[in-house]
């Protein structure tokens, strides 16, 4: 009795001194945004009428995370996520984010932490080094073998971690403004 009596009060103990530790998540009103995401013009022959994408960004204090559903794109497929400069070509500067593969229902997830808010950016080379807002998101092809057995060009990008892509799906142009989702989190 003993022990487990010193035992549930050592378990309260590191329990009280673990929430100094951990910071301490936000979730106020106006700290997610909602954005969608349309066809890209060069997949839109190729595609499902209805193929779209659905996302959230939530603040988390320190990160975000980007929670990012697609549907109606080809099943069993797999395709890649980037943070992108612009949603159109030439899409750069851009991030690899992960990849997501869709179900039998061309259904896809695809859940990402990390800083996704208007403090996301990349150093381009150059004296100095020029910092370049990346506000928008843009969703391939993984394989370029895989859009041409959608119906798809087989046109190669490198987006995809073996720089061997196919085509862009999805994008944000649709957002308005011409800043992305990415620039909503403050």
């Amino acid at each position: 009795m003993k022990t487990s009596l010193l035992s549930a009060r050592l378990a309260f103990a590191v329990a009280i001194a673990s929430i100094g530790i951990v910071p301490p998540a936000k979730a106020a009103a106006g700290d997610s945004t909602i954005f969608f995401m349309t066809q890209s013009a060069g997949a839109v022959s190729c595609l499902d009428g209805a193929a779209n994408g659905r996302g959230t960004i939530s603040d988390l204090g320190p990160v975000q995370n980007m929670h990012v559903e697609v549907n109606k794109l080809p099943a069993n497929t797999e395709f890649t996520l980037f943070v992108v400069n612009t949603p159109n070509a030439p899409f750069v500067p851009a991030w690899y984010q992960g990849d997501l593969k869709t179900n039998a229902s061309g259904k896809g997830v695809i859940d990402v932490t990390g800083i996704f808010s208007d403090e996301t950016f990349i150093l381009n080379p150059g004296v100095p080094a020029v910092p370049v807002n990346l506000s928008h998101l843009g969703i391939w092809f993984a394989d370029p073998a895989d859009a041409a057995t959608a119906g798809c060009p087989d046109t190669v990008t490198p987006f995809d971690g073996d720089h061997n892509a196919g085509i862009q799906v999805l994008h944000t142009n649709n957002v308005t403004g011409s800043l992305g989702p990415l620039s909503r989190i403050k």
